[in-house]
């Protein structure tokens, strides 16, 4: 079971929708799973293509952080993922920047070409080479069918390395600090 912040308020334990695995229950962890819960019952994605909790840790300045991305989907048959879902609570373009890097970087070996911010209750779609708002709302996150059109059009580029890499990751690790529950 994963660690909870101290400014979170806890209800006990929850299964998680996607791995049954017992996680924490908090506000935020409900939305997340209702957002799972979306993508497979509404927008028609199967469980097997959504990976859960996804991860990218970095330490600049003696400062550790581990970003997290709350689903990485990959299409039946693809092969590679080209999507990430970012949550937090409150605006969504203040998000923008480092869901973008952290699609640039999860991968080692391409950049994964789409990215969503989203509150629970607002969206936006980001072509993550552009930086591009490509929609927003809810209904901006691609249903599975959409999602296979899309695939055509996507650019799969190559990794982000040397420099670029290293300048993605410092966007997380600045962007993703979490200074509300750290004693000082």
């Amino acid at each position: 079971m994963n660690d909870v912040p101290t400014h979170h308020m806890v209800y006990g334990t929850l299964r998680d929708f996607i791995t049954g695995e017992e996680l924490v229950d908090t506000d935020d962890e409900r939305i997340r799973q209702d957002l799972s819960r979306m993508m497979v019952e509404k927008l028609g994605y199967n469980k097997e293509e959504l990976e859960p909790r996804c991860f990218i840790e970095t330490l600049f300045n003696r400062q550790f952080v581990r970003s997290n991305i709350e689903l990485a989907v990959t299409l039946k048959g693809f092969g590679k993922k080209f999507l990430v879902i970012r949550y937090g609570a409150g605006s969504l373009v203040s998000r923008e920047r480092s869901a973008i890097a952290a699609a640039r970087v999860l991968e080692k070996s391409y950049q994964i070409p789409l990215a969503v911010v989203t509150n629970g209750r607002d969206a936006e779609l980001l072509d993550t080479a552009t930086k591009e708002v490509l929609a927003t709302g809810m209904e901006a996150i691609p249903t599975r069918n959409r999602a296979e059109k899309m695939l055509a059009e996507l650019e799969f580029r190559a990794p982000a390395e040397g420099k670029k890499r290293e300048g993605e990751m410092r966007i997380l690790n600045a962007f993703d600090v979490e200074v509300c529950c750290r004693s000082i």
